[in-house]
């Protein structure tokens, strides 16, 4: 028998190899892209160092535990870390799943006394003519004829391709859709969906509907509306796409954490999703629908361009039928209507607003208002928009 006297604890065996478990699990969900990969395995790296300490009695003569502490050295020199600082928590409970982003920021939650923040999630929209919302919140109408990347990180891909509504006009539309996600560690091998008008597949272009481990589905597309509305969850990093079809044209909806947005080298940088449109591309004025009302401005003869079967009045209310909130939304299925005459035109606005409910994660940022204005318009403010949506139209006709 052992007699303990005051404060003392009795440890029968040497616990280094929890130790080590305890330091993999910790550090199994880092990964090396993210600015926050040095921090937590610095947290780690104490964590693990603190707990051979406190078995640093027990485990004198045991290989593997003076092995783990020249190890930690080495790795503490190789990282930069000091030896003082926040240590990860090394809960028991707490397990990780590499293959699901939210289990990442969990654990996150539980390391170090520093309280880590909520993960900020980023949305960005294309339809229309396209009208494009930026993961700023920026609302722009471009012409972007031809093909060009929404994004493009370390992560995933998305291109574009747009096409002319109306011949010999500046407005143009979506007819295909490209999106890579990028192979992903243990949770995915790269997956590339394609969609073309008339042709919205439920599965990868590989013929899989799914990413990973065939139990755990880290990537995933469910077919809501055949033909017409699918959605990608991809759980590895965060990120849901909706795709849709509607009239001759597709529409794209994704959420997506704002860190890995960020990940990207600098030869990157032309992503409509991040950077907005080029100016050279721009229909609207400072990402506003309508423009400053600029006279009346009428188009030279022998200009033969269809005409739009819809009057400013007929257009407003079409779209008021769909859309109550008169928002940037709406205006953009006026602008639509007037160019092209093609109702299709107002369910792709009232879509698009209904992705934005659906995967915007601030609901006070869901509606935009035009003129950065709130959503009540008085009477000269709908005169303004309509006469400024008029020159509009007639500029991208002219």
């Amino acid at each position: 028998s052992v007699l303990c006297l005051g404060d003392c604890q009795l440890q029968t065996s040497c616990r280094i190899q929890k130790c080590t478990t305890d330091f993999v699990s910790l550090t199994s969900y880092l990964n090396s892209a993210l600015e926050s990969f040095d921090l937590e395995f610095c947290k780690a790296l104490r964590a693990y160092s603190a707990c051979t300490y406190r078995n640093s009695k027990v485990c004198r003569g045991n290989l593997d535990y003076h092995s783990a502490v020249l190890g930690i050295s080495d790795l503490m020199s190789q990282r930069n870390c000091s030896k003082d600082g926040p240590t990860s928590s090394t809960n028991p409970e707490l397990t990780h799943d590499p293959c699901n982003y939210s289990s990442h920021t969990e654990a996150r939650k539980h390391q170090g006394v520093e309280k880590t923040p909520p993960t900020t999630y980023l949305f960005c929209g294309l339809f229309g003519d396209p009208h494009l919302r930026t993961f700023k919140d920026h609302f722009q109408t471009c012409k972007v004829e031809g093909a060009w990347p929404l994004i493009d990180n370390n992560y995933l891909s998305v291109q574009v391709t747009n096409v002319p509504v109306v011949p010999g006009s500046s407005a143009t539309a979506t007819n295909k859709i490209t999106i890579i996600f990028k192979s992903y560690q243990d949770c995915t091998d790269q997956k590339v969906y394609q969609a073309v008008t008339d042709d919205l597949p439920a599965a990868f272009v590989d013929g899989t509907t799914s990413g990973g481990d065939g139990n755990t589905k880290s990537l995933q597309i469910v077919e809501k509306v055949s033909g017409k509305y699918v959605e990608m969850h991809a759980r590895y990093i965060g990120t849901t796409v909706y795709v849709r079809q509607l009239g001759h044209y597709l529409t794209l909806a994704i959420r997506m954490p704002q860190e890995l947005v960020m990940a990207y080298e600098e030869s990157q940088d032309l992503q409509l999703c991040v950077n907005g449109c080029p100016s050279s591309e721009r229909i609207d004025d400072s990402g506003h629908l309508p423009l400053p009302v600029m006279g009346q401005l009428l188009p030279q003869s022998g200009a033969a361009h269809p005409r739009s079967v819809y009057t400013l009045e007929t257009a407003t209310t079409k779209c008021h039928e769909k859309m109550l909130v008169k928002d940037i939304y709406f205006y953009s299925c006026v602008f639509d209507l007037l160019t092209t005459g093609d109702a299709n035109f107002t369910a792709a606005a009232h879509s698009a607003l209904q992705d934005v409910e659906a995967l915007h994660p601030r609901k006070e940022h869901w509606h935009i208002f035009p003129s950065g204005g709130g959503g009540g318009m008085g009477k000269d403010s709908k005169f303004s928009v309509g006469l400024g949506l008029v020159c509009l139209i007639l500029v991208v006709f002219l």
